[in-house]
């Protein structure tokens, strides 16, 4: 028995000796080949061979990333129009051809008429959410044409207020001013438009919009002159947009 200790205790000293010994010869190897013959993960024959590769294993993946970006020609019109908005979006991208987005904005109006001296107020925010497709071949590109759908609704107050009004029978003046005025109203968009990318992460586009209304709400005065995000009152609007897209 004790034999047999003494040949375990001398075979673990050989191996506790021997192996620092390796580690060093090892090291000693490694550090005689020149750093561009070492292996370290894998190698590619060029920079275009690695970026086929990396571009090959993104094809299979399904998100390939998110957006953000804003309305301009919105601005432009509650600046310079009778009516406005302010308008951004958060948007999916699924294979570069799917993109999931929803739209938040804030409608403005301040307008007087020429011709019946009624003026019209409201500032309320809108939403959208719908889904873009895109159709054109080369979706690497990150050119797009694309169409989609969106539904659409917004709740508001709006301000009248113009000339008296003189009562035909009695001759009296009567006021014209109705302030807190609630409407609301629902509709869909048919939008179809053009991306072109301008650098890595930066696109613009333009996107034209069909409007059609689903439910109205309104005050007891009647339809509101304007709807935020919708435009003018009517069973069906058509507006543009020109869109300045980040990629995240």
């Amino acid at each position: 028995m004790i034999l047999k200790i003494l040949k375990y205790s001398f075979a673990l000293l050989l191996i506790s000796l021997c192996l620092p010994a390796k580690a060093q010869r090892d090291k000693a190897t490694a550090d005689t080949v020149p750093p561009q013959q070492r292996v370290r993960g894998i190698q590619y024959e060029s920079k275009e061979a690695a970026a086929a590769a990396a571009a090959k294993a993104d094809e299979g993946k399904l998100l390939k990333g998110f957006a953000v970006g804003g309305d301009v020609v919105g601005i432009a019109m509650g600046i310079f129009a009778p009516y406005g908005q302010y308008e951004g979006f958060f948007r999916v991208n699924l294979g570069n051809r799917f993109f999931p987005i929803a739209e938040v904005g804030w409608g403005v109006s301040d307008h007087t008429d020429e011709t019946t001296q009624i003026h019209y107020k409201s500032n309320a925010p809108y939403f959208r959410i719908g889904c873009d497709y895109n159709v054109a071949n080369d979706k690497k590109s990150g050119n797009r044409i694309f169409f989609g759908l969106r539904y659409a609704f917004t709740s508001f107050k709006y301000d009248l207020d113009g000339p008296a009004l003189t009562d035909p029978v009695y001759g009296d003046a009567m006021p014209f001013s109705f302030h807190g005025l609630k409407g609301g109203q629902h509709w869909l968009e048919l939008a179809g438009g053009l991306e072109a990318r301008i650098c890595r992460f930066f696109h613009i586009g333009w996107t034209l919009r069909y409007r059609q209304r689903l439910h109205e709400k309104k005050a007891d005065v009647g339809s509101a002159w304007y709807v935020p995000g919708y435009g003018k009152q009517g069973n069906h609007a058509i507006s543009g947009t020109f869109n300045l897209v980040f990629d995240l």
